[in-house]
């Protein structure tokens, strides 16, 4: 059983994205230091098994373990040239999951930033950004990802960047920034900006939002600025599990599941049609988030009143 996320959102279903990606491995044996990519070809039954674990908590969308496959990333750790490979592997392993699913999952292509700047700040062009994340996103579409997934961004330049990439493989694109406590992304871009930043690329987003930042009252400012300034745009809404503390040698999210479900009811009253959990979201966050979400009235979300 498969749909596109077109479709899905098509259907006014508040949709759930899954949670965190590395913050979970750490607990299932990732190292500090090493790469979450990394277990791709390491450890593809543990990467299989974090998917299985959020379909199961109800996710209708699950990301891949891509974040950060691209060349410029990769190559910190010696494997630039496996970009292609292991975003291909990564989307075969979460399309397994979820072609075994009794229900439609969405496959979605996790594409986070180089790491790198843009010029004048850096060397980073916008060419070779392009075919950074062209390349990345054409093993995702390869593996069978349904759709790709910009998060995490900060810059106006890598956000299009990373667009174009996706429109030059002809695969569905979603975007999401990650907004401080200011207000704004780490290269100073505001929540309303978002939407405008695809202007002239010729294919829009599917959905833009809020993704990581500094807790789940955050990320709902930032979606309320972006849905008052255009509030007919399909939103994402994609926070972190409270703030990090450390214990001991662990590093805990605070937020308890309770308060995740709260938070995503939250979310869809401040527009959002895709609500999930980013860093220390695990599935047993996800869980509750599901019931909540379940427990709310069903309606159309950008119809809610002002």
């Amino acid at each position: 059983m498969r749909a596109t996320l077109a479709e899905m959102l098509a259907s006014g279903r508040v949709l759930l994205a899954d949670g965190a990606t590395g913050t979970n491995y750490f607990g299932m044996g990732l190292e500090s230091g090493n790469a979450p990519e990394l277990w791709i070809d390491a450890h593809p039954d543990r990467v299989q098994a974090l998917h299985q674990q959020f379909v199961d908590a109800g996710a209708d969308i699950i990301l891949t373990n891509t974040f950060g496959a691209n060349r410029s990333r990769l190559a910190l750790h010696g494997h630039e040239d496996r970009a292609f490979e292991w975003s291909q592997r990564a989307a075969r392993l979460a399309r397994e999951v979820a072609d075994a699913a009794d229900r439609p999952i969405v496959v979605a292509g996790s594409v986070g930033p180089t790491g790198a700047l843009f010029e004048p700040l850096g060397e980073l062009t916008d060419a070779i950004a392009t075919e950074m994340f062209r390349e990345q996103i054409a093993g995702l579409a390869s593996g069978g990802a349904d759709v790709a997934w910009i998060e995490t961004m900060s810059a106006v330049e890598e956000v299009r960047a990373a667009a174009q990439g996706a429109i030059a493989v002809g695969l569905a694109y979603t975007a999401t920034c990650s907004f401080g406590s200011g207000g704004r992304t780490m290269m100073g871009v505001e929540p309303a900006a978002l939407v405008e930043m695809f202007s002239g690329l010729g294919v829009a987003p599917l959905a833009v939002g809020a993704n990581c930042g500094v807790g789940a009252s955050d990320t709902l400012v930032s979606l309320l600025a972006m849905t008052e300034s255009s509030p007919a745009t399909m939103f994402i809404a994609k926070a972190n599990c409270g703030i990090p503390q450390v214990v001991g040698t662990d590093i805990v999210y605070s937020a308890t599941p309770e308060a995740m479900g709260e938070y995503a009811v939250s979310a869809v009253e401040a527009g959002a049609s895709i609500v999930g959990g980013c860093c220390g979201t695990s599935p047993a966050h996800l869980a509750v988030m599901r019931r909540a979400l379940d427990a709310r009235v069903a309606g159309d979300v950008r119809a809610r009143p002002r």
